[in-house]
């Protein structure tokens, strides 16, 4: 009984002790979040996925069967890169590493770039998981139909609650973890925004290619993902962690990401 006492006073001052950090790191970054930015891309949002659904969806499904056999295949063999059990596998993985190997490094740059690291491992873990989740509710609740149930009910298909993935096109789930995981990547590597943005639409696409989604289901998948991890992005900046709000209340980086973790996972190898 002492024992048990002894124990859960210890969890309620790690507990108290890890929220007085994180109030202290909160306190530290008051800038301002935009008020606008959010609107603007929802309205640039809300368009193009209404302009897939109205223009592009219909020939999609009815040429769907004329996509070359080359394009199917790549297409087939790249498409489950927006599965999310090996994100969260990975990112669940170093988290662990990076976070053990905090209490055994003795230099303590290397000890500051490997909490970072776990840091970083988290933000992945849950942008990917987070969003997935919140996509996979919302598609069962629209409950549009597959192209593969085009002839019979068409573009306009809805079955709400169905219980069946033949009814669960909108949004993709896919294209959501495309979505989520090169938006966090665009966030953390800055330089390679514009590669990275052109990647997740390509492989987004490939949902189309293979005959599982419309237009406007990977659209709109692409921009949830992208929208949640940007959420959690500004959330960490709040506290500091990974990210930190930029002049216009936006997530920046706090560290340049190639020249600090690299050499951190480099030595973790050589141990």
């Amino acid at each position: 009984m002492a024992k048990g006492r002894q124990l859960r006073s210890t969890e309620k001052r790690n507990a108290g002790a890890i929220a007085a950090w994180l109030k202290a790191r909160r306190e530290r970054n008051t800038l301002p979040a935009s008020s606008s930015y959010w609107q603007v891309f929802l309205f640039v949002t809300a368009n193009l996925v209404l302009l897939a659904f109205l223009v592009f969806d219909v020939p999609a499904a009815a040429t769907a069967g004329d996509v070359p056999a080359a394009v199917r295949s790549v297409s087939r063999a790249v498409t489950d890169i927006g599965k999310s059990g090996w994100i969260l596998f990975g990112s669940a993985f170093v988290f662990f590493a990076a976070f053990v190997a905090t209490g055994r490094i003795e230099d303590a740059r290397r000890r500051f770039q490997a909490l970072y690291t776990s840091q970083i491992s988290l933000y992945l873990f849950a942008t990917v998981a987070l969003s997935g989740l919140s996509a996979n509710l919302i598609k069962r609740a629209i409950g549009r139909a597959r192209p593969v149930q085009f002839e019979e009910w068409g573009v306009f298909g809805f079955s709400p609650f169905a219980g069946s993935a033949r009814f669960e096109s909108f949004p993709s789930g896919h294209a959501t973890t495309i979505g989520a995981l090169f938006m966090a990547l665009a966030l953390l590597l800055p330089r390679r925004r514009a590669v990275l943005a052109m990647l997740a639409i390509w492989l987004g696409m490939t949902r189309v290619m293979v005959g599982a989604h419309y237009p406007s289901d990977v659209t709109a998948g692409l921009a949830f993902g992208a929208w949640f991890s940007l959420l959690i992005a500004i959330a960490f900046s709040r506290y500091g962690i990974v990210f930190k709000p930029g002049p216009n209340g936006l997530p920046v980086p706090r560290l340049a990401l190639p020249h600090n973790i690299w050499p951190n996972l480099r030595m973790w190898r050589s141990r």
